[in-house]
């Protein structure tokens, strides 16, 4: 954990939110990227490994995150909240606008190391998981796979839960798969250690 002793993870607060390229910061500090269906956690993962208690807003409505959010890290790297997916209530017409936003970023920033893809690790992948990962594979984007809300899940079914959903991703053996729960904080140091090899 020494990378994660000369980063200050407490000292990070939001940047800007953006919705195209030109909104986007001009420098070269390296992003990760948070992707995810809307009520999968993502708020709850950036604030637990943040150490912050509502950093990045949780809130009971999903899909209130509309724009990319650009978080700054001690000056030394940022998370990017992404829209999350897949959620009802929002037109078609919206969903196409994120769609592009998303793509627009994910394709073409270089600032971008990896992507942090958030599954519940309660229920089998959504379609919309399984396009999300299968574009990255396409792009060649790195990818970890966080499964969130682990603390939801008896420790006795966590191997065929993990074997449930690679089989759903058609998850290669080389990414990194990750049992997350921001109430026990299961899978915190590992998150870390793995978003900081990719740095």
């Amino acid at each position: 954990m020494a990378q994660e002793q000369e980063l200050n993870t407490h000292n990070a607060s939001i940047l800007l939110s953006a919705a195209n390229q030109s909104h986007y910061p001009q420098d070269d500090l390296p992003e990760v990227a948070l992707a995810g269906r809307s009520n999968v956690g993502k708020s709850s993962f950036i604030n637990t490994l943040l150490g912050r208690k509502n950093l990045a807003r949780t809130s009971s409505k999903p899909g209130k995150t509309q724009l990319l959010n650009f978080f700054n890290i001690d000056d030394k790297l940022r998370f990017v909240d992404v829209p999350g997916y897949g959620y009802a209530k929002v037109s078609k017409k919206e969903r196409a606008r994120w769609g592009k936003m998303i793509e627009e970023y994910l394709v073409s920033r270089d600032n971008l190391r990896v992507v942090v893809s958030l599954v519940d690790f309660r229920h089998d992948p959504s379609q919309d998981d399984v396009q999300m990962y299968e574009f990255l594979k396409y792009y060649e984007i790195p990818v970890i796979i966080v499964a969130t809300k682990a603390d939801k899940v008896s420790r006795g079914q966590w191997n065929k839960q993990e074997s449930a959903i690679k089989k759903k991703l058609n998850f290669e053996k080389t990414d990194a798969f990750i049992i997350f729960s921001s109430v026990t904080r299961e899978g915190l140091d590992r998150s870390w250690d793995t978003i900081l090899d990719y740095l």
